[in-house]
């Protein structure tokens, strides 16, 4: 019984993630969208939403790497976890830009084009590492 409380907590937890992940995808949707006149659609949004969401759900609780206690102190273990250093440089991209997005649109600022398409690729790039960080993760496993 325990055990199915434990899952089903984990499957809420990373649901909610997930939901996360979606809001920043349309903040950022929203501000693309509404600056770059080809990507005012719903198709757009619903892009954004989904790599939001794909980003969050595998790449915010990656699991860890498996830990030897005969590898301490050898150049094995003191490498980089690179799917930890993925997710968290990717997760503060993400929610980076969707916080910026946010402000604009709360301030009704008009930022230059460049700035909106600094923000695009600064999402993607966020969400991308999320996901590879998170299937780098799962595989591993």
């Amino acid at each position: 019984m325990r055990f199915r409380v434990r899952k089903f907590a984990h499957v809420l937890e990373r649901s909610g993630l997930s939901l996360a992940g979606a809001a920043c995808g349309v903040f950022v949707g929203a501000h693309v969208g509404s600056s770059v006149p080809w990507l005012t659609n719903q198709g757009f949004l619903l892009l954004m939403m989904l790599s939001g969401a794909v980003g969050f759900y595998l790449g915010i609780d990656t699991p860890p790497r498996p830990f030897h206690p005969h590898e301490e102190g050898t150049p094995a273990a003191k490498r980089i976890d690179a799917p930890e250093f993925l997710s968290a440089v990717g997760t503060f991209l993400a929610t980076l830009t969707a916080f910026v997005s946010v402000g604009i649109i709360i301030l009704r600022e008009d930022p230059h084009i460049a700035w909106t398409w600094l923000i695009m690729l600064g999402w993607l790039t966020g969400v991308a590492m999320q996901i590879v960080a998170g299937t780098i993760a799962r595989v591993r496993q």
